[in-house]
């Protein structure tokens, strides 16, 4: 089981301690796979609103907060 699936899994927990945790350890996560994805994307030439549209954001919102990345 990746630990993905695991902080998946604990998300659904009763106990609202574990639940929260596992969420909040998620959204990290989640948080760092789209920067990995959208350096790709840049790195393969694709533009902010080619990124934006696949995000299901706008153009703007993905330029304000992955642009000034390296």
């Amino acid at each position: 089981m990746t630990k993905a699936t695991e902080l998946a899994l604990a998300a659904g927990d009763r106990d609202p301690r574990v639940g929260l945790r596992a969420v909040s350890a998620l959204r990290r996560l989640l948080e760092q796979l789209e920067s990995v994805q959208v350096r790709n994307a840049r790195v393969r030439g694709w533009s902010w609103q080619e990124i934006a549209a696949e995000l299901g954001v706008t153009r703007q919102a993905v330029h304000k907060k992955h642009g000034g990345r390296g």
